[in-house]
C-alpha cells in the first residue's frame, strides 16, 4: 500500500482502546467467524449490508480489504451491497481519498463504478449494488448490517453462514453542512478502528 495508507493504518491500529468494551464483544463474534473459516482453510467472504450501498458498505467492504492488505491475510474476500440501488456518493469518495485511497472511475452513468486502488495487486471494484447482484457471493458469507434499517428490515439473508448487525451512524445527515467532511472522516476512521481490530484478534 501507499506511504499515506500506511502511515494511516498505523494510526489507526493505536486506537483500539477507543471502541467500547460491549461493541468489541460484537465485533469479537465476528472475529470468531473468521477464525473458524480460518481453521479449516477456508476463504471467508464478508459482505457489509446498508440500505442504499451508498457510504458506510462501502467504507466496510473497501476498509475490510486494507485491513486484510495490513494484516497480510489473503483469504478475505470483501463485498458490499444495499436494499436498493443509488450511486457511490461522492462525498464518501472524497473521504476516502483523503486517508490515501487511489480511487479512478472506469464508468459513468447515475451509478457510476470506481476502482479503487489498495497496492499493485488489489483492488475493489466499487459502485451500488443489491445483495443478489451477480458480483456478490450466493452462499456461505458473512451478511454485516451496516446500518439500523437494513438490520431492522432486512432480517434474513439468504445465503448467509453468519449474520451480524454492527450499525454507524450516517455521515449522510451532515451532507451540505460546515461538517460533512470532519463527520465522513470521522465514520472512516470509527468503523477502520473497529474492522482492524477485528483481524487484530486473529490467530494468524
Amino acid at each position: 500500500m501507499n506511504e499515506r495508507l500506511s502511515q494511516f493504518s498505523q494510526q489507526i491500529i493505536q486506537r483500539f482502546d477507543e471502541i467500547p468494551a460491549d461493541r468489541k464483544l460484537l465485533l469479537n463474534k465476528l472475529t470468531s467467524y473468521i477464525q473458524g473459516n480460518q481453521n479449516v482453510d477456508k476463504e471467508s467472504l464478508l459482505m457489509f449490508i446498508c440500505t442504499h450501498n451508498s457510504r458506510r458498505s462501502h467504507f466496510g467492504q473497501i476498509l475490510c480489504a486494507l485491513a486484510a492488505e495490513y494484516y497480510q491475510i489473503p483469504s478475505i474476500r470483501t463485498f458490499s451491497a444495499g436494499t436498493e440501488v443509488t450511486a457511490f456518493h461522492p462525498n464518501a469518495i472524497s473521504a476516502l481519498r483523503s486517508i490515501g485511497m487511489d480511487i479512478e472511475t472506469t464508468e459513468t452513468s447515475e451509478n457510476p463504478h470506481y476502482v479503487v486502488q489498495l497496492n499493485a495487486a488489489r483492488s475493489v471494484d466499487a459502485f451500488s449494488k443489491l445483495i443478489e447482484d451477480k458480483v456478490n457471493p450466493k452462499e456461505n458469507f458473512a451478511a454485516i448490517m451496516t446500518c439500523t434499517h437494513a438490520e431492522q428490515n432486512c432480517p434474513f439473508v439468504a445465503g448467509a453462514d453468519f449474520r451480524i448487525g454492527l450499525p454507524f451512524e450516517d455521515p449522510k445527515a451532515f451532507d451540505g453542512t460546515t461538517q460533512e467532511t470532519e463527520m465522513y472522516l470521522t465514520r472512516v476512521h470509527q468503523m477502520a478502528t473497529e474492522i482492524f481490530y477485528v483481524f487484530s484478534q486473529l490467530n494468524k
